[in-house]
């Protein structure tokens, strides 16, 4: 008996199939398998990419938390002053998962040139500020010191700099108002480096400035500060680490996460969830319908030699197996060359950016990707049991198919 089905498992092989009618049909499936992957892969790599690197730019403008004071709150710019001196400042050790904490200021400006003018939003940061983010952002210069005594430097955005005609070594003088006087409060910052984030609503705006110019020009203390940016290890903890901040800060202090604060960028980022979803689902049926379509083929063309083995006592269920796991070797045939070619395009488009982005769209200037082993691997093994599921139904025909009538079938 193992002779025959050993005789069976070669016949229907799908290398076997070079002249027969399944032959196509072998192929399509095979084709839609691939096809199938890729777009998964795809839609995965880029959907989680462009939510990762839309969250990365946010937050390198504003933390993933943002404590201040209460008048503060949904203001740009700092109103009211906080005292650097807090239980949570410069370590956050009452709440775990908390990667780190930087005290920052903001002031309204305007720099003014001979033959134009820009309002700016100055942000003062420190020798505590997180600069990891505006590596990433630089394309020009270095990026300011302020790790030592105060100085001029500052770092400015490319757009900025273009509509101003500003490079790197340039003097800016920038006007800042204050509500107890008329007269504006000259600055001349001297630019060191130029970022561009690409998230346009951010870099029209914000240069980086030494915080102590923002202190002096407010006539605060220094150890008042206009706010407190947090940053999480895991950024799906946000709202539970979100509220941890909250009920361990004063009552005095209140406390945005930045999927509150940008609530509409948010909304539109999680809609990719659900197009990721909708991509893989009709990716799964369309993949599962051509192999129902090339098992029930194969069935049919066998039928003769699913008949001599039922008249040899071979049970229905032992007959099924076969043709289950040639249908598997067809599906795995088309996972590895769906994830060769998938795997292959988005490593492309990672390392040589070959496909760009509008910006003022999608605030990335090119397709974002992100690979990782987690659901690479969870696609491919999805896929094989769900099409493996899918065909068990269509191979109960071999049930149904009598060993004399399947004997004489031409």
């Amino acid at each position: 008996m193992n002779f025959e089905y050993f005789v069976v498992k070669r016949l229907i092989s799908a290398k076997k199939y070079k002249s027969s009618i399944s032959a196509p049909i072998i192929k399509i499936a095979i084709t839609a398998i691939a096809i199938g992957i890729i777009m998964m892969l795809v839609a995965f790599a880029t959907g989680l990419g462009l939510q990762e690197k839309i969250r990365d730019k946010i937050a390198a403008f504003n933390g993933h938390i943002n404590i201040s004071s209460y008048d503060n709150n949904n203001s740009k710019v700092s109103l009211i002053p906080v005292s650097r001196n807090q239980d949570f400042y410069p370590e956050f050790t009452s709440v775990d998962g908390i990667k780190h904490i930087q005290a920052v200021a903001t002031k309204f400006a305007v720099i003014r040139t001979n033959e134009d003018f820009e309002g700016v939003i100055v942000k003062g940061v420190g020798d505590d500020y997180n600069w990891d983010y505006f590596e990433e952002f630089l394309i020009e210069g270095e990026l300011p010191d302020f790790s030592n005594r105060l100085n001029d430097q500052i770092l400015i955005s490319q757009y900025l700099a273009n509509r101003l005609r500003l490079k790197t070594g340039d003097k800016v003088p920038t006007y800042f108002l204050r509500e107890d006087s008329e007269r504006p409060v000259v600055r001349g910052f001297e630019i060191t480096g130029i970022y561009e984030s690409g998230f346009q609503e951010f870099d029209e705006l914000y240069l980086l400035a030494d915080i102590r110019h923002i202190q002096r020009i407010n006539r605060w203390e220094d150890d008042q500060v206009g706010n407190f940016e947090v940053f999480v290890d895991d950024f799906e903890d946000l709202d539970q680490k979100g509220n941890e901040v909250y009920e361990n800060t004063g009552s005095f202090l209140d406390t945005q996460t930045i999927s509150q604060k940008y609530y509409s960028i948010f909304e539109w980022l999680s809609l990719f969830d659900f197009n990721i979803a909708l991509i893989i689902g009709i990716m799964i049926l369309v993949a599962g319908i051509n192999m129902i379509t090339a098992l029930l083929v194969l069935i049919l063309e066998r039928t003769q030699m699913i008949g001599i083995l039922k008249a040899l006592g071979g049970s229905d269920w032992s007959i099924r197996k076969i043709f289950l796991y040639n249908a598997g070797y067809l599906i795995l045939l088309g996972l590895f060359w769906g994830n060769l070619i998938g795997i292959g395009i988005l490593a492309l488009q990672k390392f040589f950016k070959l496909i760009p982005l509008d910006p003022r769209t999608y605030y990335v200037t090119e397709v974002p990707v992100y690979l990782n082993w987690d659901y690479i691997l969870a696609v491919n093994l999805g896929t094989l049991l769900l099409c493996m599921l899918m065909l068990l139904i269509p191979s109960l025909i071999i049930a149904k198919i009598s060993p004399v009538k399947a004997i004489k079938f031409e």
